[in-house]
């Protein structure tokens, strides 16, 4: 049945990874395969747009039918295998529709953590702002919050949405393989952390593993600094910097609209208007 399915893909890819833990978890092995580089940009070549229009990563076909979303795909394989391999969406509604929520919820941590590990490298340089970066370490951080409250309520050793596995860890384990491998401190998430220790060897993982983390296990530490505290000076040089901004505004202000200021203060109280 595999032997009719092939899957373009790119390692390190979680869409790319996530479709592939769900083949192994299905008992899909041996369908064909083709490895391709971003870098190169491979997945932009006429054979893969030919299939999808979009040139994403991953396509994947099965007969004739062409999936490329990377969530169609691993429900497409759970529906059409249901009865092979491992049940990856329970009967139960309530149960279900706990794996739905985690699974798309996916998309929040992964933004999340892409917003802080991938920052100066995709936004222009012209246009980054400290400021901007720190707010989004303070979101991540909230973001794995969340995850490790998930977990903590769910118990030790448990899974992304109960007991069992289920398509919530295909398509989320992806994501929070990134935070070790990317030196988060393991303070920031611990729950995760323990989620991860539990799952990277199992089978499936450890067959999809991409390939080049293999060759390379240490990845850039673009999640190092994520726990820095700020310090007290760092506070202080804030504080002052904050209110130098201010006073400068309040001169610009009334430099501007000194005129406009002195017709308010004619017709208005003063106490009601502090710029």
């Amino acid at each position: 049945m595999a032997q009719n399915m092939m899957l373009y893909w790119a390692s390190g890819s979680p869409p790319c990874w996530r479709v592939m833990i769900a083949l192994e978890e299905k008992k899909l092995q041996g369908y064909k395969h083709k490895l391709l580089s971003f870098d190169k940009k491979e997945h932009q070549s006429a054979e893969v747009k030919a299939l999808n229009p979009r040139a994403q990563l991953p396509t994947f076909k099965h007969g004739d039918l062409i999936v490329n979303e990377s969530f169609a795909a691993c429900l497409y394989l759970e529906s059409a295998f249901k009865s092979q391999g491992t049940r990856l969406i329970p009967d139960d509604p309530a149960e279900q529709a706990l794996v739905y929520q985690r699974m798309f919820e996916t998309n929040n941590l992964q933004q999340k953590m892409h917003d802080v590990a991938f920052y100066k490298r995709h936004v222009p340089e012209e246009e980054q702002h400290e400021s901007a970066l720190k707010r989004n370490k303070e979101n991540l951080v909230t973001e794995l919050k969340l995850w490790d409250g998930y977990l903590e309520k769910m118990g030790k050793g448990s899974y992304l949405a109960g007991k069992n596995f289920t398509m919530a860890d295909v398509v989320c384990f992806p994501i929070i393989a990134f935070f070790p491998r990317l030196h988060c401190p393991k303070d920031r998430c611990p729950r995760l952390m323990e989620y991860y220790e539990m799952l990277k060897d199992r089978p499936s993982i450890k067959a999809s593993w991409p390939p080049h983390w293999l060759d390379n296990p240490e990845g850039p530490d673009m999640l190092k600094n994520l726990c820095q505290k700020q310090t007290n000076t760092d506070s202080v040089l804030l504080q002052k910097g904050f209110i130098a901004s201010c006073e400068c505004m309040r001169i610009k202000v009334e430099k501007c609209y000194s005129t406009r200021l002195s017709v308010l203060q004619n017709e208005f109280p003063t106490k009601h208007y502090r710029l």
